[in-house]
């Protein structure tokens, strides 16, 4: 290592870099792992690597590419361990690589399970005693469980759980059995504990969000939070009665991943809504602990501290992201601190051991809801630093100046109710920051300096809600029309006709595209971020399709309109984004942005727009920014790595200045988070390469690049 320092030192001073050393000569002895999703159990998406830096980073080509066989999105952040990288393909199978070459090592896929929801990694343990005889292991989600696969042969463990496997659904009490429940984002481990993210459906029929620990060992479940807690519990006063018993309220569950103090024993949760995402009069009260970041003994589950980001919310503002865990100069002092970023485009800082919030948070009144049955909550938290990094309002001068369509756009505008948190009612209204961030679940990367790097969405979306039919009002309705009013309409349209550049397919003629059995499994399992409807019984699934292809027999009766899942007054009209007839945001750009934010101080250091659009660029139209999900790296030599754009490149920055160093083409749009190792002195970035998401190309690769 002194060897490789004084060499990287006269370089230095001779004005060359490392790239100009012959192939066969090492720099370093030893290797760097990127052993856990997003870089470690701080989620800083950091790296201490610097071989490749500002000087050299022009010469980075392709080291390797490996094709899964397998298209789709993939939003994979792959981990490597031990010169082996570890990710999954579009179907969720779990493979293993030469992370020097990308040579395939194992591939495991499970027969007779299907799962087509998007995973974003998978969790790496190995037992830290001495002589141990336990298998290193994988630990990943295929649809409801939760298995253990051997890192070096692909192969099930058996002592874990039932041959290899436990539900997710183990701590979600009696009601759970038949609801929907899923784990995109991998687990943290704190000793010999996993601790399981859990993505559930966003109606009346979701399951409880329970935080459940397993033992990495043997399966078991070791602990359960509840975040719609039971009588005697803190919190429970903050919800109806009976909300716990999961009868008409869930979800409040934790989706995007956590972050974990292993010296403290502390891990932090974020928090989704509770569930139906858009309407509460049914769950009346401040509803904790949805939409909170949650301290918990990581032994136990004994909660610490938390802190409420969005009180009884109805707009979807789910907590995106794992928060940062980070070390910050404050009034003086050096504090360990936790960072969480919000759709809203916000970020609350808080000491990690105390909770308090080292900037003031002020409760700032916000309108109440125009339906009589709604009891909106009267304040919303809102940090008075950092500023936000999304625009918090639009006005009519914020209308997309290029659009052929501005005056239709203008109209839905003046007829929208407006403003942050605006609460949803008959009347449409824009949401701004929408659906989708502000921050998305790419989170944001920290350097040990403090500054966050964060990318962020820039797209209004236009919500509204209808009274939900009685079920005398259905009468006249087959059973499988009924049925995909109630679970499918909502994405795809009363009339089937989807919103493609929302990413809602059409499902007219869907016969003609599709077989009936690749319906069904959708139907049942899900794909990509639809949920599965298992909960619905074989006969319901059944009615779906044949209504889908035309040839349900029709025998409408007042015994079709039997409500199978809670009866809530008002629907959900569907997930619409702000767009004209050409798909462009209705908004003035940027439309994507990427923004250095000093949390020493809460000052913004620089701003710039993220992606552009070619076809508009050839018009002449500055950069715009585009739509962008996946996550950013920083590293020590002042770098920051990013894919996650539409437009399908791989980009890296002056992590200083927000400059662009470096751009390439990927072979498609590379929505997830890179990773960067090395290997024999060798530095490797890696993103993976699944295009889909925003009517892009599929594709089925990742690609590492190096010196």
């Amino acid at each position: 290592m002194k060897k490789a320092f004084l060499l990287s030192s006269l370089l230095g001073l001779l004005g060359l870099s490392a790239a100009y050393l012959p192939a066969t000569q090492n720099i370093t002895d030893s290797d760097t792992d990127w052993a856990e999703y997003l870089g470690g159990p701080d989620r800083n998406h950091y790296s201490t690597l610097t071989q490749i830096n500002k000087d050299n980073v022009s010469q980075l080509k392709v080291a390797w590419e490996y094709h899964s066989l397998d298209s789709g999105q993939v939003q994979c952040n792959p981990i490597i361990v031990k010169g082996k990288l570890y990710g999954v393909t579009a179907s969720n199978h779990l493979f293993a690589l030469d992370a020097s070459t990308g040579k395939e090592l194992w591939k495991f896929k499970e027969t007779g399970t299907s799962a087509l929801n998007t995973l974003r990694g998978v969790t790496y343990w190995e037992s830290k005693e001495a002589n141990s005889s336990e298998p290193a292991r994988i630990l990943y989600t295929l649809g409801a469980w939760l298995y253990a696969i051997d890192a070096n042969k692909g192969t099930k463990i058996p002592s874990f759980g039932d041959n290899g496997r436990v539900s997710i659904k183990e701590g979600l009490g009696k009601n759970a059995e038949n609801k929907f429940a899923v784990s995109n984002t991998p687990g943290t481990l704190f000793e010999d504990l996993i601790v399981m993210p859990l993505r559930l459906s966003e109606g009346a029929d979701a399951a409880l969000g329970n935080i459940q620990a397993f033992n990495v060992r043997t399966g078991k479940l070791a602990w359960v939070f509840h975040t719609i807690p039971q009588p005697k519990e803190y919190g429970y006063e903050t919800w109806p009665k009976n909300a716990y018993k999961n009868t008409e309220v869930g979800g409040a569950n934790n989706w995007a991943g956590m972050a974990v103090d292993r010296k403290r024993g502390i891990i932090y949760v974020p928090t989704g809504s509770a569930a139906f995402d858009f309407y509460g009069g049914n769950r009346k009260g401040k509803n904790l602990f949805a939409n909170c970041l949650i301290a918990l003994d990581a032994r136990t589950g004994k909660r610490l501290w938390h802190f409420q980001t969005v009180h009884h919310d109805i707009w979807d503002k789910d907590l995106p992201a794992p928060p940062n865990l980070i070390t910050v100069k404050h009034k003086g002092k050096s504090i360990d601190a936790v960072a969480q970023v919000t759709k809203s485009g916000h970020v609350f800082v808080f000491d990690r051991v105390t909770g308090k919030p080292l900037f003031p948070i002020e409760e700032k009144p916000f309108p109440k809801s125009s339906l009589p049955e709604e009891s909106t909550w009267a304040t919303q938290p809102i940090p008075t630093l950092p500023a936000a990094f999304a625009r918090q309002t639009i006005s009519e001068k914020d209308i997309n100046p290029y659009s052929d369509d501005k005056a239709a756009l203008l109209e839905t505008y003046r007829k929208s109710n407006k403003g942050v948190f605006q609460p949803l009612g008959k009347k449409e209204t824009l949401l701004y920051p929408g659906a989708d961030g502000g921050a998305e679940w790419g989170g944001a990367a920290v350097d040990p300096d403090g500054i966050m790097y964060v990318n962020a969405n820039e797209m209004a979306w236009v919500f509204s809600l209808k009274p939900t039919p009685k079920s005398e009002e259905l009468a006249h309705q087959s059973t499988g029309q009924r049925l995909y009013s109630a679970t499918c309409s909502v994405c795809h349209g009363a009339e089937r006709k989807g919103n493609p550049v929302s990413g809602y397919p059409s499902l007219v003629d869907i016969g003609q595209r599709k077989d009936r059995e690749y319906v069904g499994k959708i139907i049942n399992s899900g794909k990509g971020m639809m949920p599965g409807f298992g909960h619905l019984s074989a006969k319901d699934k059944q009615a779906i399709v044949a209504f889908l292809f035309g040839d349900e027999k029709v025998e409408a009766s007042a015994e079709n309109t039997k409500d199978k899942k809670p009866y809530i007054p008002y629907s959900f009209n569907g997930y619409n984004k702000f767009i004209d007839s050409k798909g462009y945001p209705g908004i003035r750009p940027p439309w994507g942005t990427l923004t250095a934010i000093d949390l020493n101080t809460g000052k913004h250091l620089w701003q710039k727009p993220f992606g552009e659009y070619p076809e508009l660029k050839a018009k002449g139209i500055p950069t715009t920014g585009s739509e962008n999900y996946g996550g950013p790296v920083v590293t020590a030599s002042g770098l920051l790595f990013i894919a996650a754009t539409k437009d399908g490149m791989f980009r890296i920055f002056d992590k200083k200045t927000g400059e662009i160093l470096w751009e390439t083409k990927l072979p498609a749009a590379g929505f997830a988070t890179p990773s960067t190792y090395q290997i024999k002195g060798k530095q490797y970035i890696v993103v993976a390469c699944g295009g889909t998401k925003l009517g892009t190309k599929k594709g089925d690769s990742y690609i590492a690049f190096a010196l």
